[in-house]
Formats: structure tokens, sequence, C-alpha cells
């Protein structure tokens, strides 16, 4: 995923500022926040960042998200990460449940303590969506190449998972816990895919029994997550004042 282009140089040259100054939230991802690390993995950080409310007043918009300044790095503009967590966006809703939280002002810990109002019966569809997506290309791995990429095998049966228990329990949970090993074996492709694929079938089924009875409300507290972007945003502006 890579940031659309920033409209002009000004706003170029702030995105690395935003990022800097202006972060209210940031987290390790990946494989580290899963409890899944070997040696040598990648640290993915991500973040939110607050744009100073007078930078809306321009025709040239703040940018929606940064890509860096570091290496592995990626933000989300707060206005843009709530909209993606309202629509159960899976990457987001994990960035909001890390294990691994680097940094949080008094914005992000409100954020943090708005995990509640993002989770809606909508991530049966986003997840399930999202994990059909990225089965159809390991399958056509596994067609043009006679296997698919395990990694990627790995991370969609943890996913699969994630959001079955999301659905039995209303917690999304990040670390995968005892899982560690059972998974790790798949990325190492000592599980045969036609195995892998019966788990993620199966998985799947009980993500879709799992979403009739799920304790989850239908739809997000959206009402709640504007009031604190409208509260954020006008502190904002009277800062600049």
């Amino acid at each position: 995923m890579r940031p659309e282009t920033p409209a002009t140089p000004e706003i170029s040259r702030t995105a690395e500022a935003l990022v800097r100054d202006h972060t209210v939230y940031a987290c390790v991802m990946g494989s580290r926040a899963f409890g899944l690390a070997t040696e040598g993995s990648d640290i993915d950080r991500r973040g939110v960042f607050l744009a100073p409310t007078p930078l809306f007043w321009r025709f040239d918009k703040p940018p929606t998200h940064v890509e860096g300044p570091g290496e592995e790095q990626f933000s989300w503009e707060l206005e843009r990460f709530c909209e993606l967590a309202l629509r159960a966006n899976p990457n987001i809703l994990e960035c909001l449940h890390s294990p691994l939280v680097e940094y949080a002002d008094d914005t992000g810990r409100e954020l943090l303590s708005l995990r509640g109002a993002f989770l809606s019966r909508r991530v049966h569809e986003t997840f399930t969506r999202y994990a059909r997506s990225q089965r159809r290309k390991l399958e056509a791995d596994v067609r043009v190449h006679g296997a698919p990429r395990w990694k990627h095998a790995m991370h969609l049966v943890r996913l699969l998972s994630s959001a079955r228990d999301l659905l039995r329990t209303g917690r999304l949970t990040i670390d995968v816990g005892e899982r560690r090993e059972p998974l790790l074996a798949i990325k190492r492709g000592e599980v045969p895919w036609s195995e892998v694929e019966s788990r993620m079938t199966r998985l799947e089924a009980e993500a879709e029994e799992a979403a009739h009875g799920s304790p989850l409300p239908a739809e997000p507290d959206r009402r709640r997550v504007e009031d604190f972007l409208i509260r954020v945003r006008g502190t904002s502006a009277l800062r600049a004042s």
C-alpha cells in the first residue's frame, strides 16, 4: 500500500513534519506484533498523526497518509484512520489493537479507548473478502509455481483465525499465542498445501457460523467516533488561533 502523491511541494515538505511533530499514536505491527517474529524479521511501524486544523482551510489539503520517513514506516491522518476503521478495514483494526504500542499522547490514548466503537459485525464481510482475495493469489502461485508463498499462507490462516475469534468473543486479539509453532510450520512449508487449504475452508465456515450469534453490534458507533474527531479538530484550531 502506497500513499497518494501529495498535491504540492509545500505539502510534500510538510508530510515528514506531520509524522515527526504531530503523531498521536505509534505501534509496531507485522510478525513482531503477531508473536510470529523470527531472526531477521522486519520492524513494521504504523502510526496516526493529527494534521493541524488550519491546514484544512487551504485548497491543498494535508496528506491522508504518509510513507516514511523511517524504513517500514507508514502513518495515516486521524480522520482517514477513523474512516477506515469504521469500515472494518482489517489492517487498520489490527493496528489499533497492537500489543506493541510505542507512543500515545492524550489524543492517542483516547483513540485507543474508542477501540470498541469501531468493532461491528462488518468485520465478517471485510475480513472474509480480504482473505478470499489473498487466497486466490495463493492458488494462482500454486498453479504457476507448484507452491504458494508460504509466508503469505501463514498470515492468511492467522487472519482467518483472528476473524473467527473476534466474531465469537467480540475481542480482537493480535498475538497468536499458542498457535505460533503451527503457524510457523506453515511458513516453513512443512504443512501440505492441501491441508492448509482445508484449514482455511474450515476457518471461513466457522467465522460464518460465529457471525450469526456474534456479540458484536451490527454497526460501529459512528457518532461516538465523529464526536471525538470534531472535538480534537476544534482543540487544534483553538491552539492555532
